[in-house]
């Protein structure tokens, strides 16, 4: 395994990629992330108070973590091992552990290892690495894309710090390009290409916070360049055939903005639900899966007091399978939109969790005998439906007094309608049977007692 000096001479090398040759050598080269390395920020004081330790960096791609890493390395003067856990396993651990001891033990350098994409490995993997962070063989730094609460293991996280890397803002975008075309060593400064100022918003837009994917930019217009020319929209056109913002489906950035999108239609706010959906549609998603969870959001937020949002949001689905883009998005559109300007309830939600709760918590309770039907002559001389008021042939169609929970269990409220939407005269008229309830004397349980 080659040392950090190595690493970052060869970084000149002339068939790696632009990207992995503008890798700044220093902390005052590197773009971004002033939060953590600013004067006085947490990760500039450990660094210089020589006070490293593990840590995991977690951000989007592009943002700089493999770089940091390095350079904690250099600035340490510690030996650098990298692994990246889509091609790695215990093996390459135990290897990188033996590195640790022989330059421990043959020039008294820590070592750091870097471990890339470190949500990949496993439980198992993962614990392979804690003793030798325990007794301090290896300074470990992960860096993830993905949740570390949810990807990795609470004694890795327990060892570790946790540092949150944030996407580059334009400005530092532009700087880096900026970089790139002048670096007459490791950059494009010999070629003397020149960008118009619209080619160059085109370019920093469509990196959307990603050095890598800039640089990467970069470089295809490059090639595609003689010596001298000047990259321009038309060149940069070309290039973004495909510019939407594409995220994993199973990953944080997905459902960050689903998350977004459901919070935003629960807020009663169509203008921000509409520009959660867009997004979710510019990174890739199914349209199905967000006509899906608008249903969700139908009975979960706005229930009783406006039904006809659910019958909506079915409808949208529909249109979707049958039709496709863009007629079906459109249509998931408007239920979108109704959905966030209709009046919001999540008293049967609310209910049903409470009533899957009482079950849980129950034993089977059976039946009352006057609610269960009675279709043999057995059944009937056992009590089977003896008793049970059929509520068409009552007063106002309603039972007054009657109890329809099991015996052993008190009568319970779960559903409480809000005073918003229908549910403001499902709420009135449930109050009204209530108060016949109170009225009757031929209470089961009272006559019982």
């Amino acid at each position: 395994m080659s040392s950090v000096n190595d690493l970052f001479a060869s970084a000149a090398a002339p068939h790696e990629p632009l990207a992995a040759r503008m890798r700044p050598t220093s902390l005052d080269g590197y773009a971004g992330q002033q939060h953590l390395l600013g004067p006085g920020r947490p990760l500039r004081v450990a660094l210089e108070q020589g006070a490293l330790h593990s840590m995991i960096f977690w951000g989007p791609p592009g943002v700089g973590k493999t770089t940091l890493a390095r350079l904690l390395a250099t600035l340490a003067d510690a030996h650098f091992v990298t692994i990246s856990a889509v091609l790695a396993g215990v093996k390459e651990i135990r290897q990188a552990v033996d590195q640790a001891r022989q330059h421990a033990a043959q020039s008294g350098r820590q070592t750091i290892l870097f471990v890339d994409e470190v949500h990949r490995f496993n439980k198992a993997q993962q614990d392979a690495f804690l003793p030798y962070v325990e007794d301090g063989t290896l300074l470990f730094i992960g860096a993830t894309t993905e949740n570390p609460s949810f990807e990795l293991n609470n004694a890795l996280l327990s060892r570790a710090r946790v540092y949150v890397l944030k996407a580059l803002d334009d400005q530092a975008l532009r700087l880096l390009l900026e970089r790139a075309l002048t670096d007459t060593e490791r950059g494009l400064g010999q070629h003397r290409l020149g960008i118009t100022d619209e080619a160059r918003d085109i370019l920093i837009h469509a990196a959307d916070g990603d050095a890598r994917r800039l640089l990467n930019l970069l470089e295809i217009a490059a090639d595609l360049m003689a010596d001298g020319g000047s990259i321009d929209v038309e060149l940069v056109g070309d290039l973004l055939n495909d510019n939407r913002r594409r995220f994993d489906k199973g990953g944080e950035a997905f459902y960050d903005q689903m998350s977004a999108l459901h919070k935003s239609v629960r807020g009663s706010n169509p203008d921000a639900s509409l520009y959660w959906y867009a997004r979710m549609l510019d990174g890739g998603c199914d349209p199905l899966y967000i006509a899906r969870r608008a249903v969700r959001m139908a009975s979960e937020d706005i229930g009783n007091a406006d039904p006809r949002a659910l019958t909506l949001c079915l409808n949208a689905w529909d249109v979707q399978e049958r039709l496709g883009s863009p007629e079906g998005e459109l249509a998931i559109a408007q239920a979108i939109v109704y959905l966030a300007c209709a009046p919001k309830s999540n008293a049967v939600y609310k209910g049903y969790k409470m009533a899957m709760q009482d079950v849980a918590s129950q034993p089977s309770l059976e039946p009352p005998l006057h609610l269960r039907n009675a279709p043999t002559k057995l059944m009937k001389e056992l009590g089977y439906g003896q008793a049970y008021r059929y509520a068409h042939d009552e007063p106002e169609g309603y039972a007054a007094g009657e109890d329809y929970f099991p015996e052993e269990l008190e009568p319970r409220r779960y559903y409480e309608p809000v005073n918003r939407g229908l549910e403001l005269k499902i709420g009135q008229k449930l109050e009204y049977l209530r108060s016949l309830d109170a009225a009757s004397g031929n209470k089961r349980r009272q006559d019982k007692a």
